[in-house]
């Protein structure tokens, strides 16, 4: 009888190396418990948005609006309140854009900037 590794063996692989990529990153980033003292430290959810805000004022206000209920100054960007989509998806609008609709933010925000924004968003009621 074979053994799983004989059956599968690409899949092993892809495990070896799933396993490898979390180990390198750090199995405590990952799960989101991170521990005080660690290379960066996640800041309070409050100073976050507060962050969050700051960078939809500098990057958005003007297609969303400075309330973020859409119609801003040069667009009619649509109201960001209650959205109905994850937070993954938030940050891959924000990163990626929307091709004839929204621009990518990926070279002027950092993965931490949009983690900010979406927060922020977070926030909207």
């Amino acid at each position: 009888m074979r053994t799983h590794a004989q059956k599968h063996p690409l899949l092993i692989a892809a495990v070896i190396a799933m396993l490898s990529v979390i180990g390198a990153f750090g199995v405590s980033r990952i799960a989101g418990t991170e521990t005080p003292g660690a290379a960066e430290p996640r800041p309070a959810p409050a100073a976050t948005a507060t962050h969050g805000r700051q960078l939809f004022v500098q990057s958005c206000a003007h297609c969303h609006g400075d309330d973020a209920r859409g119609s801003g100054e040069d667009g009619d960007g649509p109201n960001l309140f209650r959205l109905g989509i994850s937070n993954a998806r938030i940050a891959a609008l924000i990163h990626s854009g929307i091709p004839d609709e929204m621009p990518s933010f990926a070279k002027k925000h950092s993965s931490q900037d949009i983690a900010a924004i979406t927060t922020y968003l977070r926030t909207l009621r």
